[in-house]
């Protein structure tokens, strides 16, 4: 049964399993992929490209380099931070601030319960 008090909604969130976690490291599909697979988001992974639509990067494309499910961040590559001392660092986003563009398609069991136009 799922509760509506905030604090039980945040505990369960923060106790989830990894399994459970993946879910939440979803972005939507572009308008084309929408219709090709005939569903509103998917989990991203590793392999992905995604367009980021929100924040200092809006509009920047990259394959998406790691995937962090258990704090739900994605790493995507080119978007780096350069620090003072001339190092630079992967930036993670949020998945809900990117769209994917194209998917990995070299992994079977992602489509397995996604009927393909």
């Amino acid at each position: 049964m799922v509760t509506k008090n905030p604090s039980k909604q945040r505990k369960n969130a923060s106790n989830a399993p990894i399994h459970v976690l993946r879910k939440n490291v979803a972005g939507h599909l572009s308008k084309e992929l929408r219709a090709k697979y005939s569903t509103r988001a998917l989990p991203i992974r590793k392999g992905d490209l995604v367009k980021i639509i929100r924040g200092k990067f809006a509009k920047k494309e990259g394959k998406v380099t790691e995937v962090n499910s258990k704090n739900c961040y994605i790493y995507v590559e080119g978007i780096q931070l350069v620090k003072k001392d001339g190092k630079t660092v992967p930036i993670k986003m949020e998945p809900s601030n990117v769209v994917l563009l194209e998917v990995y398609k070299d992994d079977e069991k992602r489509f397995k319960h996604i009927k393909v136009k």
